[in-house]
């Protein structure tokens, strides 16, 4: 929006900054909505598309994978027993441009 006397009494434009106050609202928002469960599973499974820890299924143990909006994966490892004994992370969380491209095409 352009400010104009006629409008407001000012005789400021201000419409130079639209683009960057619009990229800078998207961009809070993808980086909330980034902290969403995209989805989530307890598997044995060894072959998962991401999977590099194979060793976390062996010997009775199992996992749970939480796939975030933002791009990463959270594996917490359980013993046979159901004890938690570590905590892995697949991939990194998109950030800037790619996170605000990510984030539009589920949301508008």
């Amino acid at each position: 929006m352009y400010y104009t006397k006629s409008n407001l009494g000012i005789n400021k434009n201000m419409g130079q900054y639209d683009e960057l106050v619009e990229r800078q609202r998207l961009l809070l928002a993808a980086e909330e909505w980034a902290n969403g469960i995209k989805s989530m599973h307890s598997h044995q499974l060894s072959s998962m598309w991401y999977d590099t820890r194979p060793q976390d299924t062996q010997n009775g143990q199992f996992v749970i994978d939480k796939q975030y909006n933002g791009g990463e994966i959270e594996r917490t490892i359980f013993n046979s027993k159901s004890n938690h004994i570590g905590t892995y992370i697949f991939g990194k969380r998109k950030t800037g441009d790619e996170l605000i491209s990510e984030y539009t095409k589920y949301n508008h």
